[in-house]
C-alpha cells in the first residue's frame, strides 16, 4: 500500500469525511463519487478493524463503479475467506484470473479457500503449478506456502524440500534458515542438511544461522566434536547467540565434559532470563562430578522457577541418596510423589531409602506400586523380591516370583531371584532348576543370584552348575 494512502487513513477527521461521502453514495442522497484508491482505503479501514462484513459491503459496493477491477475482486475473495465463505471466494477468484492472470494473491487465496475446504492435495497442485510461472522473491514466497500446506497434511519431508529449494535461491533467507533447522531435527535429513549448510557457508561464511543449522544436524548424527566447533564459529560472529551456548552444552554433556558444560551454560543465564532448563543441566553436571550440594543448590533454583515440576525433587533425593542421607532424600520423594502419583521411580527410590532404614513394611509398599504401575518393568520386580528376601518373608517373595514370571514373560533375572528365595526357604531341589533356567537363558545375570547370598558358593551343586555354564559358554 503506498504511503500516503497509509497517512490518509490514519488521519480521522479524513476518515470520517470518507466514510460520510461513501454513505452519501450507497443512500442516493446527492450526486457524490469515489475514485477507486478512496474505495481501497476504506476496505483496508474496516479490514483493520475487524470488521470484514461492512469492508465485504464496500467491496461489493466498489465493484458496482469498477466491475473489471481484478484488485478490487481479488479483495472480495480475501473478504470471502475472512467471513467463511469459501466456494464464493474461489468462483470470485477465477473471474479475478481474468483481467490479473498474473497475479500470485490469487494463488494464495485459492490455497488458503482450499486449505480451509481440507482439499490439500488441490492446495499442493496448485502451488506446484504456480511455482512453474513465477520467479525471484515470488517464488520463494509460494514455497513457504507449500510448505506450510504440506505441514498441513503431515507430508513432513514435503516441507524439509520445500525450504531446502529456497535456501538454494537465497542462502541468506533467515525464515528458512531458522525452519530447516527443526525440519532437520524432525525428518532425520541430517546428512543433507550438512551438505547444505556447507554449501550455504561457502558462499555466506558470516552466517551465524547457518553455521548453527551445521552444529544441530552434527548433533543430530552424534557427531558431537564437529558440532561443537560448528556452534563456536556461529558465537565468533555472534557473542549473545544463546541458543548455540545451550547446544554446546548439550553436546558437552553428550561427551561426560561437565565442566565444560557448565562453563557455556552459567553463559546462557547470563545472556537470558533465568530457566529451569538450564539450572537443571547445571545441577545434572554438578551431580555427576560428585558435587551434591552443588547440584541440589541448581536443582532448587530450577525447582523455585517451576514449581510443579516433581521431577527435580527426585534428582535432589537422588543427591542425597549419594550421600546417604536416607530421611532427606525421603523428603523429598515424598514431595515428588505429592506433585506427581505413583511415578514408579519416585516409588522405587522412595522404597530403597526405607530398605536402607530397615523399615521392610514402607519398603514392600512402594516397591509394591512401582509393580502396581508397570508390570511389566524388571527393575520394579527385583526390588521387591529383594527387599522381601531381606526382611525373611520367603512365602511372599515365593508368591511374588510366580508372580513376577507370567507377567514378565519368564525374564532370567527373575528366575535367579527366584532361586534365591527358594535355597533360603530351604526347597534346594526346586532352587536349582530356577538357578539351571536363568543359567539357560542369561549366564551373565547370575550375579544377582550371588549377591543376594555369596555363601551359596558353599553348596557344591551350585558351584558344579554354575562352572558347567562357564564351560559350555568357553567352548561355544
Amino acid at each position: 500500500m503506498p504511503m500516503h494512502e497509509h497517512s490518509f487513513s490514519e488521519n480521522a477527521d479524513e476518515m470520517d469525511d470518507l466514510i460520510r461521502q461513501y454513505e452519501d453514495l450507497r443512500s442516493g442522497k446527492k450526486s457524490s463519487f469515489l475514485d477507486e484508491e478512496s474505495f481501497e482505503i476504506l476496505i483496508l479501514h474496516f479490514n483493520d478493524k475487524n470488521d470484514f462484513y461492512k469492508a465485504l459491503e464496500i467491496t461489493e459496493t466498489a465493484l458496482d463503479y469498477f466491475p473489471y477491477s481484478g484488485g478490487m475482486l481479488i479483495k472480495k475473495a480475501d473478504l470471502l475467506i475472512a467471513t467463511h465463505r469459501y466456494n464464493e471466494a474461489l468462483d470470485i477468484l477465477r473471474q479475478a484470473e481474468l483481467y490479473e492472470s498474473e497475479n500470485i494473491d490469487i494463488y494464495i487465496l485459492r490455497t488458503d479457500a482450499f486449505l480451509a475446504l481440507d482439499l490439500h492435495e488441490q492446495a499442493a497442485a496448485l502451488l506446484e503449478e504456480a511455482l512453474l510461472i513465477f520467479e525471484g522473491e515470488e517464488k520463494i514466497d509460494l514455497l513457504f506456502e507449500l510448505a506450510d500446506v504440506y505441514d498441513d497434511y503431515e507430508n513432513f519431508e514435503k516441507v524439509f524440500d520445500c525450504l531446502k529449494l529456497v535456501l538454494e535461491m537465497e542462502p541468506a533467507n533467515e525464515e528458512a534458515l531458522y525452519k530447516i533447522c527443526f525440519w532437520t531435527d524432525f525428518t532425520g535429513r541430517n546428512e543433507e542438511s550438512i551438505r547444505l549448510h556447507q554449501k550455504i557457508i561457502d558462499e555466506q561464511p558470516y552466517s551465524e544461522l547457518a553455521w548453527f543449522n551445521l552444529g544441530s544436524a552434527y548433533q543430530g548424527l552424534k557427531l558431537y566434536e564437529k558440532a561443537i566447533d560448528a556452534y563456536q564459529y556461529a558465537i565468533a560472529i555472534n557473542d549473545k547467540f544463546d541458543y548455540a551456548y545451550r547446544n554446546i552444552g548439550d553436546a558437552y554433556i553428550r561427551l561426560r565434559k561437565y565442566r565444560e558444560a557448565i562453563e557455556v551454560l552459567e553463559k546462557v543465564g547470563e545472556l537470558t532470563r533465568p530457566e529451569d532448563v538450564i539450572f537443571e543441566a547445571i545441577g545434572h553436571c554438578y551431580h555427576k562430578l560428585g558435587k551434591y550440594a552443588t547440584a541440589r543448590f541448581n536443582y532448587r533454583k530450577a525447582s523455585h522457577i517451576n514449581a510443579g515440576d516433581s521431577k527435580l525433587h527426585y534428582k535432589i533425593a537422588l543427591t542425597y541418596i549419594n550421600e546417604k542421607k536416607w530421611d532427606k532424600a525421603i523428603d523429598q520423594l515424598e514431595t515428588a510423589l505429592r506433585i506427581h502419583k505413583n511415578i514408579p521411580d519416585y516409588n522405587i527410590a522412595l522404597g530403597q531409602c526405607f530398605l536402607e532404614q530397615q523399615n521392610f513394611k514402607d519398603a514392600v509398599h512402594h516397591f509394591s506400586m512401582a509393580v502396581r504401575s508397570r508390570p511389566k518393568n524388571i527393575l520394579g520386580w527385583k526390588e521387591l523380591i529383594t527387599c522381601l528376601y531381606k526382611s525373611k518373608h520367603f512365602d511372599e517373595a515365593i508368591q511374588q516370583c510366580h508372580v513376577a514370571l507370567k507377567v514378565t514373560e519368564d525374564k532370567p533375572l527373575i528366575n535367579f531371584l527366584f532361586s534365591a528365595v527358594l535355597f533360603a526357604s530351604g526347597k534346594a531341589k526346586e532352587a536349582l532348576l530356577q538357578l539351571e533356567a536363568g543359567l539357560k537363558k542369561a549366564p551373565k545375570l547370575v550375579k544377582n543370584f550371588i549377591e543376594l547370598n555369596p555363601a551359596i558358593f558353599q553348596n557344591t551343586a551350585v558351584v558344579d552348575l554354575i562352572a558347567r555354564y562357564r564351560k559350555t559358554k568357553r567352548n561355544k
